[in-house]
């Protein structure tokens, strides 16, 4: 499959869900997991972003490690689907706020423990590799991004 054939099937995965499982390293190696609620956005095609407060601890395991990974999965686990990339932290007004227009009423738990809405950062991950796992398909797809 064409890797735009692949990010469209994946896109279409995390609008359906709504929530995936992002993974940093923390500050001794170790994969440090939570549950996110991400989005892409159309006009910055490759890359899947999502808000946090900048004192979570995410935002320091990004900044001294950008190597990420996120996996989403249908209901149905009928497709599980795997990104890795490098993960910034952008400070950015209007990059926030269209994130958070997108996302923002699923955003409920967030709110609730984000604190100061000030600290409010996105995290940017740029996507290197991803895959699509459909058990009842065709498997495993993988594809590196931006290497047609």
């Amino acid at each position: 499959m064409a890797i735009h054939e692949l990010l469209e099937q994946l896109k279409t995965l995390v609008g359906e869900v709504g929530i995936g499982i992002l993974t940093t390293i923390d500050e001794d190696g170790m994969p440090y997991s939570r549950w996110m609620t991400p989005v892409f956005i159309p006009r910055l095609p490759g890359s899947l972003y999502a808000v946090t407060s900048q004192s979570f601890k995410k935002a320091d395991h990004i900044e001294k490690n950008p190597n990420v990974s996120w996996i989403f999965q249908s209901r149905s686990l009928d497709r599980i689907g795997t990104m890795q990339g490098k993960a910034e932290i952008i400070r950015d007004p209007s990059l926030s706020a269209e994130v958070i227009e997108a996302i923002g009423p699923h955003l409920t738990v967030f709110w609730k423990y984000s604190g100061d809405p000030s600290k409010l950062v996105v995290i940017e991950t740029r996507l290197e590799r991803v895959s699509l796992f459909t058990p009842l398909g065709k498997g495993v797809e993988t594809a590196e991004v931006g290497n047609e």
